[in-house]
C-alpha cells in the first residue's frame, strides 16, 4: 500500500540541492593535500592511541583532474545517535556521488544504527528507494541507534558482514561520540589491513561538533529555526495576553548553542547560557534572583509577562548542583539495591539525604520534591542522572515565584507573576530540512563520496564558507584524529572528539551580551515565523545568526 504524502512533501521531492563548484562535475575531484595535522589537544597521547591514522594532512577538493573509478565500489552508510534534520539528504548526496564515480557502484544502509553493522541488518539503497526520502526530515529511511562501536569483537563482526556484501567503505553519520567510534573503527581496519575505508559526517542539532574546519554540524540550522518559530509564537501570545512569564527549556545538554541562537533570532527577555553560569560560578540562588530582578523591572513598566530560555543541561553547570549530582551518582551507585528496596517517596529522599555531605544535603533539601525525586531516581545505563528529564524550567519558575512572594511581602515588588513552562526538543529533531540544511547535507554526503573515491580513510567530510552562496562553498576533509583529545570518563582516560562549547569571547555571545540588558526590560520580540522553502534567497536560504556573526 502506497503511503500518502503531503503537498509540501511532493513539492520538496523535486527540489535539487545545490552543490559547491568543486563537486558539481561529480565526485571524481582533484585533491590538494595540506600539512600533517596533529590532534587539537593531547597530540602525543592521540598519536600513541591511533598510530595508523594520526598526523594525516587535511584534504581540499577542486573540480578537475580527478579520475572516475575503473571499477564500481560497494559502500555502506549508518545513521548514529539522535535524529537531526537533513540525514536523508546526506545519504542522497552519498548515493549520487558514488554513482558519479561509477554508475554500478552500490550503497547499503545498515538498519538501526551501528548495531545493524554488527548484526548484519541492512537494505540495498536503489534509485526508487532513495527518491522517496530526498529532502525529507527524520531518520526513518534506515533508522538510527546509540550502540557504541568500541570493541575488536564488534569490528571483526562488522568486517565479516562487509566482506559478504563486498563493502569496502563505511560512512558514519553522527555526532562527536559516533565519529569517535568511526575513528576507532578506521584505526582498527587500517592497522589490520582490512581494506575498508571509514568516513564520518558531522551531525548534531546541539551544534557542538565544530572547529576551524567544520563550521557547523548539520541539523542545527533547521532545529533552531523550528524552535525559534515556536518561541516567536509564544512571545507574541505573551505580548497579546500580557499575563504570563514563559520558561522555555531547549535541547543542548553539553552546550548552549541552540539557546544562544534562538535568543539571537527572537530577542526574548532572558536566556541563560550554561557556559557563562559555569565561568562566573553562579549559584542557583543568584540565577533565580537575576530572573526575579528582570520580572520586577518589567512589572514597574506594567509588563507582567515575558519569555526566558533555558538550555537543557543548565543544571549540571551550576556549581553546587554539579557537586550534588556527582555525589548522588556515587552514593546511588554504591547503595542502589538498598535505595530500590525503599517504597515511599519521603523515605527514599530521607535515605539519600543522610548519605550526602552536609553542604550537598543542604542544597538537596532546598529543592522542590519533584526535582529531588528526578535527581535521585532517573539514571542512565551508566548510573548518571538523565539531565533531559530534570524539569529545570519548572524548578526556576517555582523558585522565582517564591522569591517574588517574599519581595511582595516585604513591599519591594508589586507586580503579578503567573508562569507557563515548555520543553522543546523532539519538535525540532525530525523537521523537514531548511534549504540550507538540504543543500549542506547533500553536499556533505556527495563530498563523502569524493573522500572515498580518493582512497582516504579516517576522515570527516566538511563543507566550508557556509555564509556564502552554495556554489562558492569549499569542500574538503579533516582527519578524525585531528579533532580529538583525551578526557576522563567513567573512571578512565578515553580519546574523544572534543565538544565545542559556547565561547564567551566570541562574536555570537558578545552580540547577545551587548543586547540582553535592553531585551530584559523592553519588549523587543522578533517573530521569525515558519521555515520558508520557496521564495527569495534572503528569506529561504539564510544561515543561522551564529554563523553570520562568526564570519563577520
Amino acid at each position: 500500500m502506497s503511503q500518502e504524502i503531503s503537498a509540501l512533501q511532493k513539492a520538496r521531492a523535486s527540489y535539487q540541492p545545490k552543490l559547491p563548484a568543486a563537486l558539481r562535475a561529480g565526485a571524481a575531484v582533484s585533491v590538494v593535500r595540506g600539512n600533517p595535522l596533529p590532534a587539537f589537544a593531547d597530540a602525543d597521547k592521540i598519536a600513541a592511541l591511533f598510530p595508523s591514522t594520526s598526523n594525516m594532512p587535511d584534504l581540499k577538493f577542486a573540480a578537475g583532474s580527478g579520475a572516475r573509478l575503473a571499477k564500481p565500489i560497494n559502500a555502506a552508510v549508518i545513521l548514529s545517535g539522535g535524529q537531526a534534520p537533513g540525514g536523508h539528504n546526506v545519504i542522497a548526496g552519498l548515493y549520487d556521488g558514488l554513482k558519479s564515480l561509477h554508475p554500478e557502484s552500490k550503497l547499503y544502509g545498515f538498519k538501526g544504527g551501528p548495531s545493524g553493522l554488527v548484526d548484519n541488518k541492512y537494505v540495498e539503497i536503489t534509485d526508487s528507494f532513495m527518491d522517496a526520502f530526498r529532502n525529507t526530515g527524520g531518520f526513518d529511511m534506515i533508522g538510527s541507534g546509540r550502540t557504541k562501536l568500541e570493541l575488536p569483537e564488534q569490528f571483526e563482526k562488522a568486517r565479516v558482514n562487509c566482506e559478504k556484501l563486498g563493502i569496502t567503505c563505511i560512512v558514519i553519520i553522527g555526532g562527536d561520540d559516533s565519529n569517535t567510534n568511526a575513528c576507532l573503527l578506521a584505526e582498527y581496519y587500517k592497522a589490520h589491513n582490512a581494506g575498508i575505508q571509514v568516513v564520518g559526517c558531522p551531525k548534531t542539532i546541539d551544534g557542538d561538533l565544530k572547529n576551524k574546519f567544520v563550521e557547523a554540524s548539520f541539523g542545527f540550522d533547521t532545529a533552531s529555526k523550528v524552535y525559534s518559530e515556536l518561541i516567536g509564537n509564544i512571545a507574541r501570545d505573551s505580548n497579546s495576553a500580557k499575563k504570563y512569564w514563559h520558561f522555555v527549556k531547549l535541547m543542548g545538554r553539553s552546550a548552549s548553542h541552540i539557546t544562544l541562537e534562538c535568543a539571537l533570532r527572537t530577542h526574548v527577555n532572558g536566556a541563560l547560557i550554561s557556559e557563562e553560569v559555569a565561568a562566573k560560578k553562579q549559584t542557583l540562588s543568584e540565577i533565580v534572583e537575576g530572573i526575579a530582578d528582570m520580572v520586577a523591572k518589567r512589572a514597574e513598566n506594567g509588563e507582567n509577562f515575558g519569555v526566558i530560555l533555558i538550555p537543557e543541561g543548565l543544571i549540571e553547570f551550576i556549581p553546587e548542583i554539579k557537586v550534588l549530582i556527582g555525589e548522588l551518582n556515587d552514593v546511588l551507585a554504591k547503595n542502589g539495591e538498598a535505595f530500590a528496596a525503599i517504597s515511599g517517596k519521603d523515605e527514599k529522599l530521607a535515605f539519600v539525604t543522610k548519605l550526602l555531605t552536609p553542604a550537598s544535603a543542604k542544597v538537596f533539601s532546598s529543592l522542590p520534591d519533584t526535582i529531588r525525586v528526578q535527581l535521585s531516581s532517573d539514571r542512565d545505563p551508566h548510573g548518571n542522572v538523565q539531565v533531559s528529564l530534570i524539569e529545570t524550567e519548572k524548578l526556576l519558575a517555582e523558585l522565582t515565584k517564591k522569591v517574588l512572594a517574599e519581595r511582595k511581602k516585604a513591599g519591594t515588588y508589586k507586580g503579578k507573576f503567573s508562569t507557563q513552562t515548555h520543553f522543546f526538543g523532539y519538535e525540532g529533531r525530525c523537521a523537514a530540512p531548511s534549504n540550507f540544511d538540504a543543500d549542506y547535507c547533500y553536499s556533505l554526503g556527495f563530498n563523502a563520496a569524493a573522500i572515498l573515491g580518493s582512497g582516504a580513510t579516517a576522515y570527516m567530510s566538511y563543507i566550508s564558507g557556509l555564509t556564502k552562496p552554495a556554489d562558492q562553498w569549499g569542500a574538503g576533509a579533516i582527519p578524525l584524529t585531528a579533532m580529538m583529545n583525551v578526557e576522563h570518563r567513567h573512571g578512565e582516560d578515553k580519546p574523544v572528539i572534543k565538544k565545542a562549547l559556547v565561547e564567551l569571547d566570541q562574536a555570537p555571545f558578545k552580540a547577545f551580551a551587548a543586547a540582553r540588558a535592553d531585551w530584559a526590560v523592553n519588549t523587543s520580540f522578533v517573530y521569525p515565523g515558519p521555515i520558508q522553502y520557496f521564495g527569495p534567497a534572503e528569506v529561504c536560504d539564510q544561515t543561522t545568526e551564529t554563523l553570520k556573526l562568526e564570519h563577520q
